[in-house]
């Protein structure tokens, strides 16, 4: 199947960065959000990317242009379904992206495909909420998009060969470099980085550390670009939460479970970056450690 035309559902921090380097690779897509305001929202962020693309001269004027020509924003979800692939980019709650997909099946064609760009969640099991398991996968996107090379394809149960190897190609045409990754809770990346990020958290919990020297000591100690804590933060530290309860409850190991300063940040509503607080504190000129 030669995919030409792509859906992206939901506009937020990674939505606007698939669409970008879908358009930017001449796809038609369109950009769906329940929200006019995330929308908007959205669409300026993909041209504040652009811009400082155009700044680094790594794009021109006329790219941005044309990227942005290629980009119609949406609103409803019957404009989202004469598509030849659908890529699923919402909140990272199975329940969400379970009633997207209900929604969005009256609208589509026979053969397009469906995608997840879920960090965790099953993919056999949200497949077989839709009328076509054998035509859906995850398509699993690194932050930021537009930045990151990898990307993460992982079959479902049912997942035909066509369907893998159309995703593939579409993964070669966007410039990325896919992995692919068995369907078991949070693949490969995830698998490995959050645990990691838990034990740092767990580290701070038990006062082997403060924020500032775990995330120096992995920085300057074992040459990470940033340091655990602070990655978190820049995940979202509700993602990071969603994605390690899901890895306990789907494997059943106590190491997986989440640290309960993790649980506390999350229900204080300090979740990293986007809320302006979570390890660091962002209200100022510069982000302050919280502990």
């Amino acid at each position: 199947m030669d995919i030409k035309s792509v859906s992206v559902i939901g506009a937020g921090q990674m939505g606007n960065g698939i669409a970008q380097v879908f358009a930017g690779a001449d796809f038609e897509v369109r950009l769906y959000d329940i929200s006019k305001d995330a929308l908007d929202k959205g669409i300026a962020t993909v041209i504040k990317n652009l811009d400082r693309a155009i700044a680094r001269s790594t794009i021109t004027e006329a790219d941005k242009t044309r990227t942005l020509g290629n980009i119609t924003p949406v609103t409803t979800l019957a404009e989202c379904g004469t598509v030849d692939l659908v890529i699923e980019a919402a909140t990272e709650r199975e329940t969400i992206k379970q009633a997207i997909f209900e929604d969005i099946l009256p609208h589509i064609g026979k053969d397009t495909i469906l995608t997840s760009n879920t960090s965790s969640i099953s993919i056999t099991r949200l497949a077989s909420r839709t009328d076509r398991p054998e035509r859906f996968m995850g398509l699993h996107f690194m932050n930021p998009v537009p930045i990151m090379q990898l990307v993460e394809l992982i079959r479902g149960i049912a997942t035909d060969d066509a369907t893998y190897n159309a995703v593939n190609a579409v993964v070669e045409k966007i410039g990325k470099t896919s992995s692919t990754a068995e369907d078991f809770p949070a693949f490969i990346v995830n698998r490995i980085l959050m645990p990691m990020i838990n034990e740092a958290i767990y580290t701070l919990y038990e006062g082997v550390g403060n924020v500032q020297s775990i995330d120096t000591s992995l920085k300057l100690g074992a040459n990470h670009p940033m340091g655990p804590l602070e990655l978190a933060d820049f995940i979202g530290l509700d993602t990071c939460l969603a994605i390690m309860n899901v890895l306990h409850d789907g494997l059943a190991d106590t190491k997986y479970r989440p640290c309960p300063l993790l649980t506390k940040y999350v229900e204080a509503g300090w979740l990293g970056r986007k809320t302006k607080r979570g390890f660091y504190d962002y209200r100022g000129d510069f982000p302050v450690p919280t502990r």
